[in-house]
């Protein structure tokens, strides 16, 4: 599963040495982090660009940006901006910046949005069923338990969540909403151990991991961001520039694998990293978030 598993504790950024390597910064250059979340790759980023360097961090996590605010204030280098990365051509553009040398996506959610339990993304923390990342966006997780039809929360929870007990999981939650709405991230729980078969519950997986998982996919518009962020984050870059990306699941990884392999085909770009590069086995257990983690990275032409 992505870094909403209920092992995420730890603050440390994913797959780092791994990332700065690929972005292969040079002082003074104009980078984007746009996920910027924590700011545990911006912290190292800025470290290496210097003070004639530019960093634009962006964030649709008010709480995030407000928070990495005050953990980055002694960075006079870096610009922060609230909005999502699908934006990323309109935030350029307001900023009179014509070209970048890199840009790193990490698509993953942050510890600090998986330990708040009002945030609703942790199937291990009862709040409300939530799921926003930007939390003055539009629908939440609730609104779509209780009103999307059987059919629909089946293919959800099939396409976004590539959950095996769709139908069953989907048909009980219909049932139980039929005489009371399903509030929290307790109750979906609770529905969901109710549909899975009991052998299931007990896998290194928590039963409820995909749905939640597809939820948050739906509530967020994740895969439809960032396919819109991919071509306008490689269009901004200066030849020889770089786009790296850290996603957590196969449906992300897919999207950034064909994004990636169609521009080095058209000789727009090179391929610096053929397979997705893992967490090593020591970074995986010193950062469980880490696990599923899949980099992959381009150079433009």
């Amino acid at each position: 599963m992505d870094s909403s598993h209920p092992e995420a504790k730890s603050h440390e950024p994913v797959l780092l040495e791994e990332v700065l390597s690929l972005l292969d910064i040079k002082p003074g250059q104009v980078i984007v982090d746009a996920t910027l979340g924590s700011g545990g790759h911006a912290r190292e980023i800025l470290k290496h660009l210097g003070p004639q360097g530019r960093l634009i961090g962006i964030d649709q996590d008010p709480e995030a940006l407000k928070r990495t605010q005050e953990n980055l204030r002694d960075f006079p280098q870096i610009e922060f901006i609230a909005g999502n990365f699908s934006k990323l051509d309109q935030v350029l553009i307001t900023l009179n910046i014509h070209g970048i040398h890199a840009v790193i996506l990490d698509v993953g959610l942050s510890t600090e949005q998986l330990e708040e339990a009002r945030r609703g993304f942790s199937f291990l923390k009862e709040g409300p069923l939530d799921m926003r990342m930007d939390p003055g966006s539009g629908l939440t997780a609730r609104d779509l338990v209780n009103d999307l039809s059987q059919k629909e929360l089946e293919k959800l929870f099939r396409t976004y969540g590539e959950e095996r007990w769709a139908k069953r999981i989907a048909g009980t939650i219909c049932t139980h909403r039929g005489s009371k709405p399903i509030e929290t991230t307790a109750d979906l729980v609770q529905l969901i151990k109710k549909a899975v078969p009991r052998p299931f519950h007990f896998g290194a997986r928590h039963p409820a991991t995909r749905v939640f998982q597809a939820l948050r996919i739906r509530v967020n518009q994740e895969l439809e961001s960032l396919q819109g962020a991919l071509p306008k984050a490689f269009e901004a870059l200066f030849p020889g520039g770089r786009l790296v990306v850290i996603s957590f699941h196969s449906l992300e990884d897919r999207i950034v694998k064909e994004a990636f392999r169609a521009w080095a085909r058209e000789g727009k770009a090179q391929l610096l990293t053929r397979k997705p590069i893992r967490p090593s086995e020591a970074e995986t257990q010193r950062n469980p978030r880490s696990r599923s983690a899949r980099l992959r990275a381009i150079e433009k032409k």
